[in-house]
Parts: structure tokens; sequence; C-alpha cells
């Protein structure tokens, strides 16, 4: 996606998805735009093998979030605007894809408001590298026509959402961001009708030398998770496409 903002903006912005940490699964596009960026601001789930992709005189910015702390949103905006209002060729390297739980949307409106020109390119979701990685089809039409992303750091926002069609059997639950919510997850699962043995995958790190898969059941989701020490970041596979993972830890 691309976007000409008016001639007063010197510089320019790319958010770039970085993919799910293997630099092998980084797009040819993304690696052509890192490499010709004079400041690259990133996020903590950047790997460090991506980021060595980037040109050697590139100025590399640490904007990752974490729990309590790191650099607000509101932060970030400003250095994407005032890099680009330098002249600079700005990478946004984002964790992911820039459009799917990465805020990019609210950094293009900022680059908008400012007048700032851009480009999106994307990258693969922890989603899909999980389930590759894992061997679990998202879909398959023996099992399940759907597959819903969302996010699960929240116990609210787990409250928000009906799981019927995960009860029964029509679709995929990929929740990103939910380590520390798996009990309420767990609990909104069996509330919502989902068998207990419905099959469950916890993957970690997916891609990365490092990946961990966990095959466990919507019941036994937690006492799993923690006696394998589950950490961040890992994604909760949750439906029968997952029935036929043996791969775990």
């Amino acid at each position: 996606a691309d976007c000409d903002a008016d001639s007063t903006a010197a510089g320019h912005v790319s958010l770039v998805g970085a993919g799910p940490g293997d630099p092998g699964l980084l797009t040819l596009k993304g690696l052509r735009v890192l490499q010709e960026a004079d400041v690259v601001i990133h996020d903590r789930l950047a790997s460090a093998g991506v980021l060595e992709l980037a040109r050697r005189d590139a100025e590399r910015i640490d904007v990752g979030k974490r729990p309590g702390a790191g650099t607000s949103q509101d932060a970030i905006n400003a250095l994407l605007v005032e890099h680009a209002r330098r002249g600079r060729r700005v990478v946004r390297l984002k964790g992911g894809d820039p459009f799917i739980f990465g805020r990019g949307g609210e950094e293009i409106d900022a680059l908008r408001a400012a007048g700032i020109s851009f480009d999106v390119v994307p990258g693969i979701t922890a989603a899909v590298a999980a389930s590759a990685s894992a061997a679990i089809p998202l879909t398959d039409r023996r099992h399940v026509h759907a597959v819903r992303l969302i996010t699960g750091n929240d116990a609210e926002i787990l409250d928000a959402f009906d799981f019927s069609d995960v009860a029964a059997g029509r679709e995929t639950l990929a929740v990103y961001m939910g380590v520390a919510q798996l009990p309420a997850l767990r609990a909104r699962l069996l509330a919502a009708g989902v068998t207990p043995a419905m099959p469950v995958a916890l993957i970690e790190n997916a891609s990365r030398a490092e990946q961990r898969v966990v095959a466990t059941t919507a019941a036994s989701l937690v006492a799993a998770a923690d006696a394998h020490h589950v950490a961040s970041p890992a994604i909760a596979l949750v439906g029968s496409v997952a029935v036929n993972q043996t791969r775990s830890t």
C-alpha cells in the first residue's frame, strides 16, 4: 500500500512487517526497504537476525513496548514524523505484520496528519507462522472453514467474544498475546460450550530456533502452560485442526 503526501514531506516512512523471527521469512520487498533505510525504528519482536539485514550504518532505535514500560505510542509516532521531516528514509520495523495487532493503523494516521509519505510492506503474522511451523492448518475443509485472530491480553476483551463457532467445530481460534490470560481463556472457552477435549497447541517463539510446541486440550490448557513454563511470545491455536498435533514438548 502506498500513500503520497504533499510535497512538504521531505522523507518517507515504510511500515515493514518483520515476520515471526526467522530472517528467511522476511519478504524480498521488506529486505530491500530495510537495506535502503537511514533509520530503523523497531519493536522488541523484530528479531536480531532481521535487524542484522539492515544497512550497517543505519541508525537503530528500539521502541519496544513491555508490560509497564517501554516507549509510548505517541512517542513512537513523534519519532516517525521527526526523522521523516529530517529527510530520512525511515523503516518502522514491526514483528509479524504491521496491521495485525501491530498498531500500524495508528501510525499511518499520525503520518497522514503530519503530511508524511508512507508505504506499508506486509509481513507474515504469528498465527500463519505458528500454524505452518507446527504443521497445523488454520483451515482444513475436513474440519473447519474459518479462522479468527484475537488478542488475549485482557480478560475483558476475551469476555466480549462469542466462541460458539469454536465450540461447534466450525472455526479455528488463534489467540495472540494471551499467556498471562490463559486461565481466563480456558474459563471462557468452557463456558461457551467448547468440549474439554478440544485440541489446543501452544506455540512459543514460532519459526525461531528456540521454538517449542506444547500440545494440550482446552481443559488442560493452564496446567500444560504452567508445567512447561510457556512464556511470551507465544500463540494459542484452538480447534479440531490441532487434533493431529504430536510434537508436544
